[in-house]
């Protein structure tokens, strides 16, 4: 892995994004519009707010990157970008590696504008400090990219990239403990639970919520969430093909 070649790919994806402002757009406003949104509905019950919006700051951008990631590199395949990148002296690892850090450039962005609006203007209470919702934030958004990168490679349209959203999104938002907690599910439930890592993102935001100091369990937590997100672009690199037949 060159460090060259890894910062050079993280330029060509930058540029590639400031020049669709839609989706930057979809990376940057939607999430900011959906948990002020979040906070209008439940206007009238200021708990319910307190009790789920710190979690969707983990889940909003996992879900946001996962579906411009999975969709991004599919393109790369289809358009031949990929199998051109390729045949020079760029390899898998510098080619995601790019991909990591420029994602990474942009969830930073995208969690201090979430974070910033959901904990000032819509006055969610964290008694954690401010940086945790932040990392949490940004761990979040680069697993959902590291599980995007992966899905892709099953993909040979961006109508199927899109259809893995339900199938590996949708069932970790059902059992990572939003709508009831995880140690009242029924047992299987519970351990199926255990090996989804959107589950230690909302564990993760909740102990941010509850605590003014950085604990054990919240460090494991942030800990389980990075290794999932290696252990995803691993997966990545060794399915990554050139082009999509």
């Amino acid at each position: 892995m060159s460090l060259r070649r890894t910062t050079a790919t993280a330029r060509r994806v930058l540029e590639q994004l400031r020049r669709d402002p839609r989706t930057i757009a979809l990376m940057l406003i939607v999430p900011c519009v959906l948990i002020a949104l979040l906070k209008w509905v439940y206007n009238g019950s200021p708990h319910v707010f307190q009790s789920v919006g710190a979690a969707l700051l983990g889940i909003f951008p996992f879900i946001v990157m996962f579906l411009v990631t999975s969709v991004g590199m599919l393109r790369e395949r289809t358009t031949g970008t990929l199998e051109r990148l390729l045949t020079m002296p760029v390899g898998k690892a510098d080619l995601l590696g790019g991909y990591a850090l420029a994602f990474g450039a942009v969830a930073l962005v995208q969690a201090l504008l979430v974070a910033g609006l959901t904990m000032g203007p819509l006055g969610l209470a964290v008694r954690g400090p401010g940086w945790a919702v932040v990392l949490v934030a940004v761990l979040d958004a680069l697993l959902g990219m590291a599980l995007g990168l992966f899905t892709s490679a099953f993909a040979r349209t961006e109508f199927q990239a899109v259809q893995f959203l339900p199938a590996f999104v949708l069932p970790q938002l059902l059992l990572c403990g939003l709508f009831t907690p995880r140690h009242e599910m029924q047992t299987v439930l519970r351990w199926l639970s255990d090996v989804m890592p959107l589950s230690y993102a909302v564990d993760a935001m909740n102990k941010i919520t509850k605590s003014a100091s950085v604990t054990g369990g919240l460090i494991v937590d942030m800990a389980i969430i990075a290794g999932a997100g290696v252990l995803a672009l691993g997966l990545g690199a060794a399915t990554l093909r050139r082009r999509t037949d």
